[in-house]
């Protein structure tokens, strides 16, 4: 029993001290079986994203700091040069994926950190991983992606195969440019474009609804690929919602063209707002607490205590969200904030089919 106790200790004493460790480049290069390399050439690297040391990680802690805690000579020659503006070379590093490992610069990133930098500019050297998992394998496709298209911002996908279907887009793409342009358009301008033009509105459109909520495990960059691959290359709509199909025609160069007549992403249609009556039954000697509560919702815009059946009619104008039906998005908001409301027995909810109102008229 007590040798039992003394081995949990000292392990979680061992953990501890791993996790203030920088990490091995050698450790991690074997467990990626990453040995084919590429020079990325100079550039600004995130410092939160430095990780570990290739000669040193012994030496300093997870936070760069010297395990000794007494400022080496080097560490008080790089503060004076900084103090006295001198520009430092740029550090070395190895890539394993998206972390970092220095090569040469310990030093110099320990100071920086200390001085609350948030990047560095470094040399680097990517090693590619080639160990048989799905993470690897996306990677990789991820690189291929990024190499061919020439586009750097994040498109992140999470099952294989995807970013050769957003290939396939792009190379639809340049055939439509090149035949408007009446010239051959190149594959990266056009993949430039399509970047611009159609993948942005796309998701803009997509972050505007509740779809990414329904999805957690599910990127944006999944969500776009599914929707517009059911929507343009299967030419059938799905039942995200009754506007779908407004909004994002069943061709990827007519949705372009719309977006074209369009400023910053907006749609006229997403705008438009929807109406519900909601009844509300509830405690008897609550009615006008609850009606407090309901009148500071923002999407309460009338509010009455009647006798009856039902207490209080409220009527609630919400923004319609055409990735999902208008049902789905009223229902949602009358069960997070009215039915939750305590004191609330019971809610039936009228959503109109067709409306008329003068103005002026209470």
């Amino acid at each position: 029993m007590k040798n039992r106790l003394f081995d949990t200790f000292f392990t979680g004493l061992k953990n501890r001290q791993k996790k203030r460790e920088l990490k091995s480049f050698r450790e991690d290069q074997e467990n990626e079986e990453a040995f084919d390399t590429r020079d990325l050439g100079l550039k600004e690297v995130e410092i939160s994203r430095i990780v570990g040391s290739v000669g040193r990680y012994q030496d300093f802690d997870s936070r760069f700091r010297l395990k000794t805690g007494i400022p080496s000579e080097r560490l008080m020659k790089i503060r004076q040069a900084i103090r006295d503006g001198k520009p430092l070379p740029p550090v070395s590093l190895y890539q394993i994926k998206d972390e970092y490992y220095i090569v040469d610069g310990n030093h110099r990133v320990s100071v920086a950190k200390e001085r609350g930098w948030k990047t560095i500019h470094a040399h680097i050297l990517e090693f590619l991983p080639s160990r048989k998992t799905i993470e690897n394998i996306l990677y990789r496709e991820k690189l291929d992606f990024r190499e061919k298209t020439g586009i750097t911002a994040p498109i992140d996908l999470t099952e294989v195969g995807q970013y050769a279907y957003l290939t396939e887009q792009i190379r639809e793409h340049q055939e439509s440019l090149t035949t408007i342009n009446g010239t051959e358009v190149a594959f990266k301008d056009a993949a430039a474009d399509w970047h611009k033009t159609i993948f942005l509105p796309f998701v803009a459109i997509i972050e505007k609804s509740h779809l990414a909520a329904a999805f957690q495990n599910r990127t944006i960059a999944d969500l776009y690929a599914y929707i517009s691959f059911h929507q343009w290359k299967k030419g059938r709509g799905r039942h995200y919602g009754i506007g779908l199909d407004q909004i994002i025609p069943k061709n990827m160069e007519e949705f372009r063209a719309k977006v074209a007549d369009q400023r910053g992403h907006e749609f006229p249609e997403m705008k438009r707002l929807m109406t519900a009556f909601v009844l509300i039954s509830v405690k008897a000697g609550e009615e006008f607490k609850i009606m407090e509560k309901l009148f500071a919702l923002e999407e309460v815009k009338e509010l009455y205590d009647v006798p009856g059946e039902f207490d209080l009619i409220v009527k609630i104008v919400m923004e319609r969200d055409w990735l999902s039906s208008d049902s789905e998005v009223i229902g949602y908001f009358v069960y997070r904030h009215i039915r939750r409301i305590p004191g609330v027995h019971k809610t039936q909810t009228l959503i109109p089919t067709f409306s008329k109102s003068k103005q002026g008229v209470v």
